[in-house]
């Protein structure tokens, strides 16, 4: 005669399947939490496609773009009749504060606008000068790469 067995998990069964679920639980909570540097690299790539949005938008509406940032903020303004105006019914390239602010910012070759403000201006052809914009916070750099034809890469 066969003795009934009792069916169950045993005690070395269960061990295992918490031991994976807390492995699997601490992989996910370390992934969920962004590092300085990747909220940094974030951010560049947000502006990086909004600069090319800019650039777009100088040469089909046939008008100066520029963009305008200090370490808080930025902004995008177009040139018209009356001198520069912010771009305001765009939801894209409306004001917008930068997250985890201030940042620092360096624009090579230097653009123009005032001392605490940096503008770069698209214009209407399709060729622009190239420049490097370096955003910087604690001892994370990324820099922004536009070669002046339309390609923008975050580096």
């Amino acid at each position: 005669m066969r003795t009934a067995r009792t069916r169950g998990f045993t005690l070395v069964e269960l061990l295992v399947v918490m031991v994976i679920i807390g492995l699997t639980l601490g992989m996910a909570t370390l992934n969920a939490i962004p590092s300085p540097r990747q909220d940094l690299d974030k951010e560049a790539q947000r502006l990086a496609l909004l600069l090319q949005l800019a650039r777009d938008e100088a040469i089909v509406r046939n008008r100066l773009v520029a963009f305008e940032a200090n370490g808080d903020r930025y902004r995008f303004m177009v040139r018209g009749d009356a001198g520069w105006e912010p771009v305001t019914r765009d939801d894209l390239l409306r004001e917008r504060e930068f997250k985890n602010s201030p940042l620092q910012l360096i624009l090579e070759p230097t653009g123009t606008g005032s001392p605490d403000m940096l503008r770069i201006t698209f214009g209407r052809e399709p060729v622009d000068r190239p420049f490097v914009l370096t955003m910087a916070k604690g001892g994370n750099t990324v820099a922004i790469r536009a070669d002046g034809v339309g390609h923008f890469t975050v580096e």
